[in-house]
């Protein structure tokens, strides 16, 4: 059976929710630059209200931990999407409705300073119940600041 869709309608359906519906994203500002099935790369730019440190002006540790496990749940979800058996774009986003984070580590390696930053997700397992992903946080000159683990909710 063939999709019901092309893969250009199913990237601008990911980008959608990921980046428009989600208010909190809209409030990280975050961008989906690229994806595929197994990584996803995500652009945050710096602001002040971000600012953690105000007296050294780096990233807030909750804002670190918030775009990594954004960054997690689109692998996630782009793991469980390609899991899906049906051809239909409507059940393949609706995989979105049953993800969920079960459990997310950081670590934080160096201050988060620049202009902006690029998330990094890869997936590691998919199964039928939970996904499982990796992820790092680089600053604006590629220096990685930090990096997280986590586990996700897929049905």
């Amino acid at each position: 059976m063939q999709d019901d869709h092309t893969p250009e309608q199913l990237h601008q359906a990911v980008r959608e929710i990921i980046v428009e519906r989600i208010p909190f994203n809209r409030l990280l500002g975050i961008e989906l630059e690229e994806f595929d099935a197994e990584h996803a790369v995500l652009r945050m730019n710096m602001r002040p209200e971000f600012i953690g440190n105000y007296v050294r002006g780096v990233l807030h540790g909750g804002v670190i931990s918030s775009v990594l496990d954004v960054t997690g749940g689109v692998v996630a979800l782009l793991g469980s999407i390609g899991r899906t058996r049906s051809h239909k774009l409507t059940d393949k986003i609706a995989c979105f409705d049953r993800l969920g984070t079960i459990d997310l580590r950081v670590d934080f390696l160096r201050p988060g300073e620049g202009t902006h930053y690029l998330a990094r997700g890869y997936l590691l397992r998919t199964g039928s119940r939970v996904a499982v992903t990796r992820m790092e946080l680089h600053d604006d000159a590629d220096v990685l600041i930090a990096v997280g683990t986590a586990a996700y909710v897929v049905s």
